[in-house]
């Protein structure tokens, strides 16, 4: 069994310099019609001058003159064109269009497809898109490879996905929990009312304002004062409590990871981010994209409404470097994937060269989804022979990774410039920290609003009341108020905040007031309003609450 390194070295020398082995004595010497045709063929090829069209598609294909002005071809293509040429001994000379267009659309010399359909030139090496549109124009060669056509943009500043507070739940997650913020409150009210009417008990129904900053400070993670008796109550408090804590313990977590290991996202992943979010795009002119978005039997005809808007534009430059400055300047360039590995890994070295900063050299990425896919191949005229020889090579070429290998050989190994550059070091920004700004902001407008809100409000009731002459009658509401209560007042809780901080107490503790010794500490005895008393410690640290 032949080794692998055998079958490389076979398939190789088939496809270059290697002649067919006719004549043979172990097989048969009876050749078949085929066999003579391709023998007839190859005699025919023989030193004969082929005219072999191409256009500037840098690494695949590209021209340069030399000192007497003749056109010599570059690139993959004609490395493969060298391999026929030494396998099958014919020379040839290079024609290039008068436009540089893979496809033209008023005259033949204008693109490589019309000299090829004109027959002006015997082959067009190039890998050139093999569009249904154009089988009847040419007759392409086996495939070379497929092509695939990504997106480059200029890299941005923050992921797509967000940033700051706001990353770790998407925009209809914030849309729900301030549906649930703000109407949880009502709820409670509502349900306390209906529970009031159809239970008669102490508790009553909780207002609208009580059951709000409950919901409110809940959220923030603040206590209440509010004490519920009811189970039904209770259950309400608790299933907004145990909502507070789930929330609370995701946003935390997903916040957390997202300053350290998210993933950077782009703002555009596939053509139709392009079309949603009428983002600027370019790209060749004449070129396999132009044709595509036109042909309305193509899934990308969507597309062409941005052409007519203006939206999306094509170019025919001398070099691919001068498409940068329109991508710098927010434009998506919708290319070959080599063209663009080939431009961004050129743009990375002239910034080393330069003596750019590490993390300031990868100023553009690429889309993870691709523009779209299509098989290329050279092409021949529709009345060629050269088919039948040629195929037989590339397809040995192809099989061999040669051809890959040719398209990849100037190129690093590792990914150039990935989406995620892998930085160790995740420094909070400014923007990461914009949402509280905001928060601080608007908390003091609204809090702004709220005190002018207050002033005309009191200050049209104090008008109000001076107008109908009624102080008397707010002085006796007052004292009803005050005389209820303290009606309502239960000894059974703990003492105001105004007898705690500072205020005037309740209890009136002389040097004369009674005291009493309970299993080793000593009491104030104090005697409260419905006849009973009461013991306040003396000595305690929490005694100092009752002075």
């Amino acid at each position: 069994m032949a080794t692998g390194l055998e079958l490389l070295f076979s398939t190789i020398c088939n496809a270059s310099f290697c002649k067919n082995v006719y004549d043979n004595p172990f097989i048969d010497s009876r050749l078949t019609n085929k066999q003579t045709e391709i023998l007839n063929l190859i005699h025919n090829l023989n030193g004969k001058k082929l005219k072999i069209g191409t256009y500037n598609n840098y690494p695949l294909s590209w021209v340069e003159k030399d000192a007497n002005g003749t056109l010599r071809g570059r690139g993959v293509a004609f490395s493969i064109v060298e391999i026929l040429r030494q396998k099958f001994n014919f020379t040839f000379e290079v024609i290039v269009p008068e436009k540089n267009y893979e496809f033209g659309f008023d005259k033949p010399e204008s693109s490589l497809v019309g000299l090829v359909n004109s027959s002006k030139v015997d082959m067009a090496a190039a890998f050139l898109p093999k569009l249904v549109e154009f089988n009847k124009m040419v007759t392409y060669s086996n495939d070379l490879d497929e092509g695939v056509w990504m997106m480059m943009l200029k890299r941005p500043k923050e992921s797509a996905a967000g940033s700051g507070l706001l990353a770790p739940f998407e925009t209809y997650v914030w849309y729900l929990i301030l549906v649930a913020v703000i109407c949880y409150g009502p709820c409670i009210t509502l349900l306390t009312r209906i529970r009031s009417k159809l239970v008669q008990d102490k508790e009553g129904t909780i207002q609208m304002s009580p059951s709000v900053w409950f919901v409110y400070g809940s959220f923030i993670k603040q206590g209440t004062n509010l004490a519920p008796e009811a189970n039904t109550t209770r259950v309400l408090f608790a299933t907004w409590w145990i909502f507070i804590i789930l929330l609370s313990a995701f946003y935390t977590a997903n916040l957390t990871a997202f300053l350290t290991l998210s993933k950077f996202t782009l703002d555009i992943e596939n053509p139709k981010d392009l079309f949603k979010k009428s983002y600027r795009w370019v790209s060749t002119e004449g070129g396999a994209v132009q044709m595509a978005i036109r042909n309305p039997d193509d899934e990308l005809y969507y597309l062409n409404k941005m052409v007519l808007n203006g939206r999306a534009q094509f170019y025919s430059l001398p070099r691919d470097e001068a498409y940068l400055p329109i991508v710098k300047g927010g434009a998506v360039l919708v290319k070959e994937q080599t063209a663009i590995d080939h431009l961004m890994y050129g743009d990375y070295q002239r910034k080393a060269r330069e003596g750019v900063a590490e993390g300031d050299r990868c100023t553009y990425v690429v889309a993870p989804h691709s523009f779209m896919k299509r098989q290329r191949a050279f092409a021949y005229p529709n009345n060629t022979t050269l088919k039948t020889l040629f195929d037989t090579v590339i397809t040995h070429l192809l099989q061999a990774g040669i051809v890959n290998f040719m398209e990849h050989r100037d190129l690093p190994s590792t990914k150039i410039c990935p989406l995620d550059l892998q930085s160790k070091d995740r420094q909070l920004r400014n923007s990461d920290l914009l949402m509280t700004y905001v928060i601080m902001a608007v908390g003091i407008a609204a809090a702004a609003a709220v005190f002018i809100g207050e002033l005309f409000i009191k200050r049209s009731l104090r008008n109000k009341i001076n107008d109908n002459g009624t102080k008397d009658k707010r002085r006796r509401k007052k004292s009803n108020k005050v005389r209820f209560m303290e009606q309502r007042y239960d000894d059974s809780r703990p003492p105001p905040y105004d007898s705690l901080f500072g205020g005037k107490s309740r209890y009136d503790i002389t040097s004369k007031t009674q005291r009493k010794i309970i299993n080793g500490r000593e009491y104030f005895v104090m005697d409260t309003g419905n006849g009973g008393s009461r013991l306040i410690p003396v000595r305690t640290p929490s005694a100092f609450l009752y002075q």
